[in-house]
């Protein structure tokens, strides 16, 4: 019993991958003669996580955080104040990590041989980088050229894809 119960979430990955799988090549006819199917995958992976952490950084910033700032006092000495977006932008990033480097890992990148561990710690890099970017553009067009911080969040994320890209690319899943 503990032998089954261990392989399934083992089944449950290659169940998702082989749904995941089936819905791109269903429509990968359409684009095919434009761009290589792992392109395909990635941009439709990625572009689907994208757009999960726009609308999770939409529903933090308004709805979760008030659009207010979050104070923390972790002794009389240390405390520090997050703004409502770097907030929402650090809560989106950890979600939006995880399911892409499922996605990456499992339906994008799967011919690479790198381990695992090793594909996690240089995926966490590029994207702790390409984070550490948009928040930076997104601090950028926040508070320089005054956009609503909902659509700063998307303009940033469109510029950092390309960097992302050439980062797993060439680096974490080579």
């Amino acid at each position: 019993m503990l032998l089954i119960s261990a392989n399934i979430p083992d089944l449950k990955l290659k169940c998702m991958r082989k749904l995941i799988l089936g819905i791109l090549d269903f429509f990968y006819p359409i684009v095919s003669k434009f761009i290589p199917k792992q392109t395909y995958y990635y941009a439709a992976c990625g572009g689907g996580n994208l757009v999960l952490s726009w609308i999770l950084f939409y529903f933090f910033y308004n709805i979760v955080f008030l659009k207010e700032a979050s104070h923390f006092y972790l002794t009389d000495n240390i405390n520090f104040t997050l703004s409502a977006y770097t907030f929402s932008s650090i809560c989106c990033f950890s979600i939006s990590f995880t399911i892409g480097f499922i996605l990456m890992k499992y339906v994008v990148f799967t011919e690479s041989e790198l381990k695992g561990h090793v594909q996690l710690f240089r995926y966490a890099l590029s994207s702790f980088a390409s984070g550490v970017l948009s928040w930076i553009l997104l601090k950028f067009f926040i508070e320089i050229i005054s956009i609503y911080p909902s659509v700063a969040n998307v303009i940033a994320s469109c510029i950092v894809v390309i960097f992302s890209y050439v980062m797993q690319r060439k680096f974490s899943f080579r």
